[in-house]
């Protein structure tokens, strides 16, 4: 099974059409992200943390931090942008993982091809690819096989280990060391902690990027760790079986909102009451939300910091009542202080429903029922959050959430990003046309 692995991340093989174009897309959309979150308090600290304590010994061993300027290795690169998209809820995920994947692989991706600059976009969507596909069977092989629930940085590190062990071109028994160094190293970290008590480490995606990358070249030295449960393990191997023939990447969900994906079913089910009867704040006594175990534990007070903001179900859909929206001003600064918003979360009751909860971790289902001032009772029926397969947004919707994301750099330089999810599909594309974009100034970021 581990040399029909190590065949599928180090070999020629070749990604459908469908899985590179969507390669392409979540690529893009988690650098929207990522300039979404360069102004985040968590982004600066992770960004100045990264400059001052992971500096590189040479210019081989550095990256760029992206919207910042500066320079650190290429693990300390990697994790401060991890963590600055962790920090903005927007990012894509997979669902039987509960997590998230792009926020890990796309920083790694970023910093290992700055010192390729004939890197083909095929060739970078392909480890791209791969790295989806790896990070997504290691996810649901470790939630399978551990007792407990543990962030995204504990498996997406592998996904990071395959992208890194392709571009670079290690062999098959540096990318099993490396799978192994990233697996023992991953941070098995508590979830549901995070979820309880909201703070900037949300799912431990910049560790996992650390940790991934990290791996890659203690394997390069020599550094001996496999191997990786998940990966080489007897009772694991069915999650590997249909690699190469199913490809993860493509049920991968994108964000309309940057919150938890969790509150995002009773936010689509809360939102098309309020369109289709053209109802204000005003109109609504109380919004009741049956939902899922996870989703009703979410954070249920009035936010003090963005990182409960994220994982709060309450305020969300208080902002969705009073906005009409829910963008990244919203959830920082004066949003948290919003009156109007404080005073709509007291109209929210949220339960759980065991229907919904036996639906999770493949779905993710709330239903809503408003009851109006003047005494009409209106029901949702079940909705399924936006975004995924199970109902996918329009290419138009994903642009909007983009250039919502990416406000703060210029109109031109959002477009030249955008455009890019086209551009890195055509045959004589550099991935490097991508990274002088993204390398061009600092804009709206401050250090």
């Amino acid at each position: 099974m581990f040399e029909r692995i190590a065949d599928f991340c180090l070999g020629s093989m070749s990604p459908p059409d469908s899985a590179l174009d969507m390669a392409a897309l979540l690529l893009v959309d988690t650098l929207g992200v990522a300039a979404g979150a360069s102004n985040t308090q968590a982004g600066r600290i992770a960004r100045d943390h990264a400059f001052r304590f992971h500096a590189a010994a040479s210019p081989e061993d550095a990256a760029t931090l992206l919207f910042d300027g500066r320079k650190a290795s290429l693990s300390g690169a990697a994790f401060a942008l991890a963590t600055q998209i962790d920090n903005l809820d927007a990012h894509d995920g997979y669902n039987p993982t509960k997590g998230h994947i792009g926020c890990a692989v796309v920083p790694a991706l970023c910093a290992f091809a700055e010192h390729q600059p004939d890197l083909s976009a095929h060739d970078a969507l392909v480890a791209l690819a791969v790295s989806y596909e790896v990070a997504a069977r290691a996810g649901i092989a470790l939630h399978a096989s551990a007792c407990d629930y543990h962030t995204s940085g504990a498996w997406n590190a592998l996904g990071v280990a395959a992208l890194g062990c392709r571009l670079r071109g290690s062999n098959i028994e540096a990318l099993r060391q490396a799978f192994g160094i990233a697996e023992y190293h991953g941070p098995r970290s508590q979830m549901m902690r995070e979820i309880a008590n909201p703070t900037m480490l949300h799912d431990g995606s910049g560790m996992g990027a650390l940790v991934g990358i990290m791996a890659v070249l203690l394997a390069e030295d020599g550094f001996i760790g496999a191997p990786a449960v998940t990966v080489e393990a007897t009772e694991t191997a069915r999650f590997w079986q249909d690699l190469g023939h199913k490809w993860t990447i493509e049920l991968n969900y994108i964000k309309p909102y940057p919150i938890c994906r969790w509150a995002h079913a009773a936010l689509d089910a809360l939102g098309g009451l309020l369109d289709a009867h053209g109802l204000k704040d005003e109109d609504v006594c109380k919004i009741e939300v049956h939902t899922f175990a996870q989703a009703a534990a979410l954070f249920p007070n009035m936010p003090e910091t963005t990182s409960q903001a994220q994982y709060s179900l309450p305020f969300a859909l208080a902002v969705r009542l009073v906005h009409g929206r829910i963008g990244p001003e919203h959830i920082r600064d004066a949003g948290l202080r919003d009156p109007s918003v404080a005073a709509a979360l007291g109209k929210v009751t949220i339960l759980e429903d065991a229907r919904h909860s036996k639906r999770f971790p493949d779905g993710r289902w709330s239903d809503v029922t408003l009851h109006l001032a003047d005494g009409t009772v209106l029901k949702s029926g079940d909705v399924h959050a936006r975004g995924g397969p199970e109902s996918p947004m329009e290419m138009s919707e994903v642009e909007a959430k983009f250039h919502t994301m990416a406000h703060g750099l210029p109109l031109a330089r959002r477009a030249a990003l955008w455009d890019m999810t086209r551009r890195l599909r055509q045959p004589d594309a550099k991935f490097s046309e991508l990274l002088d974009i993204l390398h061009k100034g600092v804009e709206g970021t401050a250090h």
